[in-house]
């Protein structure tokens, strides 16, 4: 099984729903946000489906909260 890194738990896709739910953004956004180069890319995974690295939605969550002024 394929891992991210040495040591690091195997990779994991997630679909649309755990996004959103994870993400707390709408379908619409989402995609929105890819379209604008501001959110990971869907992987294909046929013809019809489509999920997202669950590292890179990490990521860039991560990015959210660094980004945040500090108070």
């Amino acid at each position: 099984m394929r891992t991210t890194g040495i040591g690091e738990r195997p990779m994991r896709f997630l679909k649309l729903k755990e996004v959103i739910e994870k993400t707390a953004l709408s379908r619409s956004a989402i995609y929105r946000k890819m379209d604008e180069g501001n959110f990971p890319v869907s992987v294909s995974l046929g013809d019809r489906a489509v999920a997202w690295v669950e590292e890179e939605v990490n990521n860039w969550m991560e990015m959210r909260l660094a980004q945040r002024p500090s108070h």
